[in-house]
């Protein structure tokens, strides 16, 4: 643990950042709900990937996700304004896919005279969040304002970029984020297609190709456009498709100058969303 700052980060379990790097960093955070049938899981708390993915697996139906309630948030920004600190910076999942950031911003108006809290909408998810709260917590661990730290995620925001590719688009169509025929047309041509988030923070798609080889390089040309040349940072987010992200890591590796390159799991509410098999990478600029 290092030395407690006046600014603490918070976010919330989407952003699936490692554990020892969210303890190592101090990050706060707030989980959402994972729903199978009748029993209601803490996203990273009482449910890790693992046995998340196992009990996909042998589900009859889907399970469903729900956000933090306003109270949820209002006892985690009490029990980090109790130690000591002066202002949370408090950075979530995209408003437009989740009432997550809207939860942080209710709780943040019944906190007005107890702590300063700056909430940031992501407009991303997963690591495309969690890259933004890694490099909040870092700034705040140099002793950086909450001023200069919210300046720092608003500009990494602007120039991180994301695709990812799911093994099937079953999972995205039942939770509504993209229409039945795309997720049809999908599957019976075994079509990948290469899937963003947009500035608007809603799941967009960019391009589709016929099988998986062809969309990671598709992936790497998509990215070359705003990085090639450039020292990049990289993450690869995966739901048990670890082939797939080794050979991404191998092709970023081929194709950047890499500063640094780490891998996560797709947490259990992501995981809802893209299934088991699917593969994200997240790139920014040093």
């Amino acid at each position: 643990m290092g030395k407690l700052g006046k600014v603490r980060i918070v976010t919330d379990s989407t952003a699936d950042i490692p554990k020892q790097v969210r303890d190592e960093l101090m990050i706060e955070s707030v989980p959402l709900k994972v729903h199978f049938a009748e029993d209601t899981y803490l996203d990273g708390v009482t449910i890790g990937s693992d046995e998340f993915y196992d009990k996909l697996s042998a589900a009859k139906e889907l399970p469903t996700t729900s956000q933090p309630s306003p109270v949820d948030f209002v006892d985690v920004f009490k029990g980090v304004a109790a130690q000591d600190v002066t202002h949370i910076v408090s950075i979530h999942l995209a408003s437009a896919l989740s009432g997550t950031y809207q939860s942080a911003v209710l709780a943040k108006s019944l906190l007005e005279d107890k702590v300063h809290i700056d909430i940031i909408d992501s407009r991303s998810a997963s690591y495309g969040l969690g890259m933004l709260a890694v490099a909040a917590a870092r700034a705040a661990k140099e002793g950086k304002s909450a001023e200069e730290i919210v300046e720092i995620v608003q500009h990494l925001r602007e120039r991180t970029k994301l695709y990812f590719i799911v093994d099937t688009l079953e999972y995205l169509q039942k939770g509504g984020r993209i229409g039945k025929a795309a997720a049809l047309f999908g599957t019976l041509l075994n079509i990948k297609p290469i899937l963003s988030i947009d500035d608007g923070g809603e799941v967009c798609p960019v391009d589709k190709v016929r099988g998986q080889k062809k969309a990671m390089n598709r992936i790497i040309e998509l990215l070359q456009k705003d990085f090639a040349g450039k020292k990049v940072n990289a993450t690869i987010a995966h739901s048990k498709s670890f082939e797939t992200a080794e050979e991404m890591a191998a092709l970023i590796k081929q194709h950047f100058d890499v500063a640094e390159l780490s891998f996560t799991n797709i947490g259990p509410v992501i995981g809802t969303h893209v299934g088991k098999g699917a593969s994200a990478i997240f790139m920014s600029p040093v």
